[in-house]
């Protein structure tokens, strides 16, 4: 699916229901294989609050990264890039209120706590709501999923 159509599946899923609340999160996971080249997988989540949800994910191979930080901070980045284009489409239409969110595969527990602040001030300096873990479904469950 292109960008423009994930958004209008996500505008019909919310006008099905308006008087719900809505949740659009982005997440991006990725897998170290071998050769140093990395599986990356993004979702794109729309949580009906309460009442399920709908997702949306795509998968792509990426090379070589030698560190950690370096993974994740490119799981941001892709996150980012998603988050940009997909409010992009979202803002030509008419939808009910929703709340948005880039959820990061970083956590307190684990090697990923050295970067935490690091990729929250990257989502933050680009006016988005950071999550982590345990928070961070769409990147932690639903493109881990996936990877």
């Amino acid at each position: 699916m292109t960008v423009d159509e994930v958004a209008r599946a996500i505008v019909d899923f919310m006008r099905a229901e308006p008087r719900r609340r809505y949740k659009v999160t982005i997440g991006t996971d990725s897998e170290l294989l071998s050769g140093k080249d990395a599986d990356f997988v993004t979702a794109i989540v729309v949580h009906r609050v309460g009442n399920g949800g709908r997702y949306f994910w795509r998968r792509f191979t990426l090379g070589k990264f030698h560190t950690l930080r370096d993974r994740m901070i490119k799981e941001v980045l892709i996150s980012l890039e998603v988050a940009e284009k997909v409010l992009a489409e979202l803002r030509k239409s008419d939808h009910p209120d929703f709340a948005f969110e880039i959820h990061a595969d970083v956590g307190m527990n684990g090697p990923t706590k050295a970067v935490i602040q690091e990729v929250v001030a990257m989502i933050r300096a680009s006016n988005f709501e950071a999550k982590i873990k345990p928070e961070s479904y769409a990147a932690s469950n639903v493109a881990d999923r996936h990877v």
